[in-house]
Order: C-alpha cells, then structure tokens, then sequence
C-alpha cells in the first residue's frame, strides 16, 4: 500500500475515533455519570435554564452522530484497500489517535480556553479531574497510536501483519454500537423535552402541560418547545394524549428536535 492510501486510511479510522470519543464523552459524562452539560460553566441567565442545556448536550450528539457517519463513509470509499494486506496497527492506530485527539481538544480547548464546562463541575478542584482524563484518555491513546503506526507493516508485512479488514469492521462496528447507546434516556432523569406540532401557540402548550399534570422548567417563547419535571411515573404518556408531538428524555434525540424547530 502506498504512502497516499495509508494516509487516507488513517484520516477515515481517525475521524471515526473522534466520533467514538464524543460518544463516549456523552454517554458516560452527560449520560451515566451526569457531571456536566455542554454549556455548564457558559455565564448569563440565558444558558442557565435547563431547556437550553438539554438542547445543546442533544446538539452536541447530534454533532457526534455526523462525525461518525462521515468517518464510516469514509472508511466505505476506502474499501478497495483491503483488497491488498493492510496491518491492522493502522486501522487500530487511526481509530486512537482520532479518539485521542477528541480528548485532547475538549480538554485543551473547551475546558481550559473556552471555559464552557469542566469534566466535573460540582468539586473543590475540577483541575484534577481534567487532568486525569487528559492523560487517561487524551495522552495514553495518542502514544499507543504513535506506537502502532511506527510499527504497521507499510504493505501488510507480506502476509504477517494482516488483519486489517477486520479492524476496520470492529471498528465501525463499534461505532454502529456506540450510536444507539447514546440515543438512550439519560438514567434517572427528572426532566424532558417536549416537542409540540408547527402552529402550536403558547398557550396551547402551556394548557398541556397542565393537563399532564407536570412542572414546566423552561419553554420556548411560541410555546413550541418546552422542558418539563419528570416527578411521576407516566408524564410522557399523558403528554401525548394532551397534544405533544414528541417527548424525549434522550440528549440525542432532543437534539434532533431542537434541528427541527430551528
């Protein structure tokens, strides 16, 4: 393989290992461990209500979702490569160095430049906390990823550093995995959005959430969208009977329902 379809091989693994990293940021920090929202640390009243962070962490999946479907087109195009032996230490170093790189971007970048939110934010010193995953996450998967490219046989070792097929499809397989993961409801989450059908007025909306029964913490002024306390079980159900058009307490799906009203 030449130095041309090496290189645009790594670039398809390594995009896809951002996507991966943004998954795995989302789920396990937005999602699971609940530490942070996108916009936790952005000043002023507007970026404080609830709605507005569940709409930009849903984005922020969104994004991700995007990322990785190019990566794997990407990768698709590339297919012809595998014809010949690929080492799949180039498959498996483009998919760290990718997801290392996500890392070391959110936590130079977002955290440390932008300030928008921190790895953790209810803590005494989130420093420590930034660090550690930098250098979990960010620093140990590019030197591995440096490690195996060094070490990738340029034309597949003759047959001894074979493999790369299947690296590349656990690799997109991974991705394929990772994607639904994050579509799922945030675990014990006591807040959802809830999308109402175009020519819905404020008032309409505001005469649903009654009806529900359920707390409105932040509405869009037209009444299209709202955030709503999830604090009993069947609020969803009883939404879509006084009128929504879709309720989600999925960041990724609140993402794409933010798209829709915009």
């Amino acid at each position: 393989m030449d130095v041309q379809h090496r290189r645009s091989l790594m670039v398809a693994t390594a995009v896809i290992g951002v996507g991966l990293g943004g998954f795995f940021d989302g789920i396990l920090l937005h999602q699971v461990l609940q530490w942070h929202h996108l916009l936790s640390l952005v000043p002023g009243e507007a970026f404080r209500d609830l709605g507005t962070q569940i709409l930009a962490d849903g984005l922020f999946h969104v994004l991700m979702y995007i990322v990785t479907a190019v990566g794997l087109w990407m990768l698709w195009r590339r297919r012809h490569a595998f014809a010949s032996a690929v080492d799949w230490r180039l498959v498996a170093g483009g998919g760290l160095l990718g997801f290392g790189i996500w890392n070391l971007v959110d936590v130079g970048f977002f955290h440390w430049i932008l300030g928008i939110h921190r790895i953790r934010v209810d803590v005494p010193d989130p420093m420590l906390y930034d660090v550690g995953w930098l250098a979990a996450f960010g620093l140990v998967p590019l030197v591995v990823a440096w490690l195996l490219r060094r070490r990738a046989e340029p034309d597949g070792g003759n047959g001894r550093g074979t493999g790369g097929a299947g690296a590349a499809a656990t690799l997109a397989l991974l991705a394929i995995v990772a994607a639904p993961i994050a579509a799922l409801p945030q675990p014990n989450s006591k807040s959802a959005l809830v999308l109402f059908a175009p020519g819905t007025t404020a008032a309409t909306a505001l005469n649903a959430a009654q009806q529900s029964g359920t707390r409105i913490l932040w509405a869009q002024p037209d009444g299209r969208m709202m955030a709503v306390a999830v604090e009993r079980p069947g609020v969803e159900a009883r939404l879509y009977r006084a009128g929504a058009l879709f309720v989600t307490r999925s960041p990724a799906l609140a993402g794409c329902a933010a798209s829709l009203t915009s």
